[in-house]
Order: structure tokens, then sequence, then C-alpha cells
């Protein structure tokens, strides 16, 4: 398996729970994140949603889409928001949102692996196409939530 990791960071000028309920209720990404096709509850979980699994597909800017199912293992709202992936890709994801000044930070890290043969065999030649495709994917994110919101969002880089 080829393994990748990514960081997004968003620069919301919205308060901390407004942004907290757009990323934590991903059951609805689909209806302002263009990448996002499709988002199904496997299993519920808690009063808080730990352990539960939802099966997320998406779509990229190249030709494939990518199908996986996520676990939510950690949440502390509406600070942390941690899942293990399973299915085309393997790993983990971590939101972080951080108040600062009048916009909060959402900041995402993804230490994923990548299961599928063609991906893997790629690896070595496609890996800074992965990378940017990944980087349009969260493009397109922060441009859904802007429009969703009504406010600026500003992806800084690391």
């Amino acid at each position: 398996m080829a393994a990748y990791e990514f960081e997004t960071i968003w620069r919301v000028y919205a308060p901390i729970e407004t942004v907290w309920n757009e990323i934590y209720y991903s059951e609805k990404w689909s209806e302002w994140w263009p990448g996002v096709e499709k988002v199904e509850e496997l299993k519920k979980g808690d009063d808080l949603g730990i352990g539960s699994i939802r099966r997320y597909t998406w779509k990229s800017k190249l030709p494939y889409k990518l199908t996986f199912d996520v676990e939510t293992v950690r949440v502390q709202p509406p600070k942390i928001l941690e899942g293990k992936a399973f299915g085309e890709l393997e790993g983990m994801g971590f939101w972080t949102l951080v108040e600062d000044m009048n916009t909060t930070v959402a900041r995402y890290d993804w230490q994923v692996s990548t299961t599928k043969k063609w991906m893997n065999f790629l690896a070595p030649l496609a890996r800074p196409i992965f990378k940017w495709n990944h980087d349009i994917i969260m493009s397109w994110g922060a441009k859904g939530l802007e429009k969703r919101l009504g406010v600026r969002v500003v992806e800084e880089k690391i």
C-alpha cells in the first residue's frame, strides 16, 4: 500500500460552533461540498457519534471515485473530530478547530494508504498528481463552505 499524509487549513470567518456543525454533520456534506457524492450512515454511534460508521463516496478532478467507510473514534465538541478509515482508503482523519480572533481555524490531517491495486502501482509516479487532486477536493470544500455560510473562507498553506 502507498501511504500519504495531507494537511489542509481553512480560516473560516465564522464562530467555531457554526463551523463545527458543518463539519460534524458529514451526512450533509453533499449539500455544500462538490467532491462529496454521497454519505450513508451504516451504524449509529453513541450520543456524540463515537462508534458510528459512515460510507463516503467522493468524486474528484481525476476520472475516478473513491468509496470508503469512516468510524468515528473521538469527538470533543466543538474542537476535535477523529475517524478511522477503511475500504479503498485506510488510515486516520483528524479535524481540529480553534478559535482565533474573529475566525475559526479548521485543520484537517489525513493519513491514509490506498488499497486499490492500480493506485498502488502508479504511486511512485502519480504521488504528486494524487496530492494535487486531494488539494482540489479540499479547495472545493472551502468554496462550498464559504457559499453555504455566506462568509469568507481562506485556505492557508502550512
